[in-house]
């Protein structure tokens, strides 16, 4: 039997660049955007947008949000949880935010953007599959 533990998640989280984030619009409708993302230690995904997009405008009415990571090969991971803003300067999420430019170092070059934010996306439930070799993992946190 394989085992696929929180390290292997946080392993496969770590080593992937690209998600899809899912947030909801004002109707309900669902709405999604594959975007450039980080992961901390702690599970916490960490992207960046502009304040003129449709999730930033989503995730400030409605913080609920799903992440899709697929790949290599049949492994996938469904991920939900809530989304916090983070401030684009100073020491208050500085940590996350040199987690993000660990990631992506030109996240840096965009602090300039006009109406730059940066989300965390806090862990609350995560499902990852690996069809390859049959395996099926559900994660939870409070």
């Amino acid at each position: 039997m394989t085992t696929f533990e929180e390290a292997d998640l946080l392993a496969y989280m770590q080593a992937s660049r690209l998600a899809v984030v899912s947030s909801l619009a004002a109707d309900g409708a669902p709405q999604s955007a594959l975007v450039g993302v980080a992961v901390t230690d702690g599970f916490e995904i960490i992207f960046d947008t502009t304040e003129s997009t449709r999730k930033h405008a989503n995730l400030r009415r409605d913080p609920r949000v799903s992440v899709v990571v697929a790949g290599p090969g049949e492994q996938t991971l469904q991920f939900e949880g809530v989304a916090t803003p983070l401030p684009t300067r100073g020491e208050d999420g500085a940590d996350l935010r040199e987690a993000y430019y660990a990631a992506w170092p030109d996240g840096r070059a965009r602090l300039d953007w006009p109406g730059l934010v940066y989300w965390r996306v806090s862990p609350r439930w995560a499902r990852y599959s690996d069809f390859d070799r049959g395996l099926v993992k559900e994660f939870r946190w409070p």
